[in-house]
């Protein structure tokens, strides 16, 4: 896990108060969402208390239970004209990859799109579970190589490449050079 800066504490925070929100509105008491995620009861208690320190792949569970986009959780509300620059934003670490997502754009009411800049280093791929039935996601590379799609059949893309697959069954991303950067844009119908 990533060491908490004064960013990350703010991600966590937004996420804890994400959490409470989006639990109470389907009305789902902390053991039930836990069960729903697969994750632990304590670790949802601990996420909701702003103690906790999320992995994406405990984050999406999350989202996939509560029916809430990825972005819904960890950005907070934006202005009309929004801009990132390059040292900010909500940076989510994966567990088992050395896979980081910032949430660029999150989708706006009624709609089932988000924005992401992922930086990947070469090792472990980020597999990802299935998420919701009818996602599509759209990998736009900007430095490096990769391989990515879904689990069974990645291709390999280069800078400026871009690669679409259905993102309801399991896929993956795997950096195969130092500093992997690519723009990840998730849709669902």
């Amino acid at each position: 896990m990533m060491a908490r800066n004064p960013a990350q504490l703010s991600v966590i925070s937004v996420i804890a108060a994400s959490l409470q929100r989006e639990r109470r509105r389907v009305g789902l008491s902390l053991a039930e969402l836990a069960r729903r995620a697969g994750v632990a009861k304590s670790t949802l208690s601990q996420l909701e208390s702003g103690s906790g320190n999320p992995s994406v792949e405990t984050l999406w569970a999350l989202c996939v239970a509560l029916d809430v986009t990825f972005a819904q959780m960890v950005e907070p509300p934006q202005p009309e004209v929004q801009v990132i620059r390059a040292s900010e934003g909500a940076v989510i670490p994966a567990e088992h990859a050395n896979y980081v997502a910032k949430v660029l754009s999150a989708c706006p009411p009624h709609a089932r799109r988000d924005i992401y800049l992922v930086t990947v280093q070469p090792g472990a791929a980020h597999d990802s579970a299935p998420h919701r039935a009818g996602t599509y996601e759209h990998v736009i590379l900007s430095t490096g190589r990769a391989l990515t799609g879904v689990l069974d059949s990645p291709v390999e893309i280069g800078p400026g490449d871009y690669a679409g697959y259905p993102a309801d069954v399991p896929h993956t991303f795997r950096a195969l050079e130092p500093d992997t950067v690519a723009v990840v844009i998730s849709e669902s119908v």
